[in-house]
């Protein structure tokens, strides 16, 4: 019988066969020996747990410790979250990518202070209707917090899992996380969920890592069916994912009098709220410049004399990639009328650092003068 097939029967019989109570017994040990001090760690308040696993998502833990140092300070409970601005919000939040994640935060705490009188509820289910709270998050928050019985499952997780029973479940595949989903309830120790549940994550990132995992240190080593069949580099399965997409793309540095236009991006959408030049995709065949020309005239309503080039950079985002070009624009004539965007503003060239700015705009900036 493949791993595939494997059902609540089976994970039954895969967790008494792996000694499930020593198993969670020798992961406890080696947390407590092991384990990072993480500034979320050393707080038991669920707002800062919560803003600490919000931010973890598709993000490295040493990336994430300033933004969550930075971000508490700036706003030390719900209450103060929930009246920030939310341009001071998204400039604080700037780097750290996903800015989604920011607005339903904002959102979810304007929620809590006004139905929960600025309290995080302690039940899933009222935690799990906030903006932005999904399973995982409800699951985290409940355990790490407030020691409820919620088995949380992310990459990390998974990877553990994967090799510990030889899982053949594509990790990636959304029909397989039920499964796994099942493998951690069963294994959790509802007697300590907060430990347990951030011992398995733990495990996952600095033992049983995605490459060159140390097995020779893991305290489940005698228990991991892909370390003791030596195919722990099978595991875990992935499908292969599709060819990520690259879009070439255009903005215009416009300047009038010594200043520059910046424009701002729609409240709802990709990369919402945020500042940047006025520009888009290139239409097939079409030159940067003619490109320029006509997106820059389309979203601002102004005349402009398009220019020599500013600098070409590459960027990133979750499902796709861009080439950007950006091109000096002369201002000629006309008021700014706005299409697509929702406010502009001229600026100088060292005010622009005080606006939240994608990532790819930022990468433009040291080349302006």
């Amino acid at each position: 019988m493949t791993s595939r097939q494997t059902d609540l029967k089976t994970i039954e019989r895969l967790y008494r066969r792996h000694d499930g109570p020593g198993m969670r017994q020798a992961l406890h040990a080696w947390y407590l020996k092991n384990q990072r001090r993480l500034p979320w760690r050393a707080t038991r308040d669920p707002y800062r747990i919560w803003l600490s696993e919000v931010m973890l998502q598709q993000t490295q833990v040493k990336t994430v410790i300033p933004y969550w140092q930075r971000f508490t300070a700036a706003f030390p409970d719900v209450a103060s979250l929930a009246a920030a601005d939310p341009q001071t919000v998204l400039k604080l939040w700037e780097g750290l990518g996903y800015y989604r994640r920011a607005h339903h935060l904002m959102a979810a705490a304007r929620a809590i202070v006004r139905e929960w009188d600025g309290r995080l509820p302690a039940q899933r289910e009222a935690f799990r209707r906030l903006p932005g709270v999904g399973d995982y998050i409800a699951n985290a928050v409940m355990s790490i917090a407030f020691d409820q019985p919620w088995a949380v499952v992310d990459g990390n997780v998974k990877r553990v899992l994967a090799r510990l029973f030889r899982l053949a479940d594509p990790v990636n595949r959304p029909s397989s996380h039920a499964r796994f989903q099942a493998l951690a309830d069963r294994l959790l120790d509802t007697a300590d969920p907060s430990r347990h549940n951030q011992a398995v994550m733990e495990l996952g990132a600095l033992v049983c890592t995605p490459r060159q995992p140390a097995c020779p240190t893991c305290p489940l080593a005698t228990l991991c069916r892909a370390n003791q069949e030596g195919v722990v580099d099978r595991y875990p399965v992935r499908d292969q994912k599709a060819a990520v997409p690259e879009h070439a793309m255009v903005a215009g540095v416009v300047t009038k009098k010594g200043k520059i236009l910046l424009v701002r991006r729609p409240d709802e959408g990709f990369l919402a709220g945020l500042w940047e030049f006025p520009g888009g995709r290139c239409h097939k065949k079409e030159t940067a410049s003619d490109a320029c020309g006509r997106l820059v005239a389309a979203q601002s309503g102004l005349k402009v004399a398009v220019g020599q080039p500013v600098a070409r950079v590459r960027h990133a985002y979750t499902h796709f990639k861009i080439t950007l070009d950006v091109l000096a624009c002369r201002w000629e004539s006309g008021r700014v009328r706005l299409d697509g965007p929702v406010a502009f503003r001229w600026m100088r060239r060292n005010e622009l650092d005080n606006y939240p700015l994608p990532g790819a705009i930022k990468k433009v900036l040291p080349h302006l003068t």
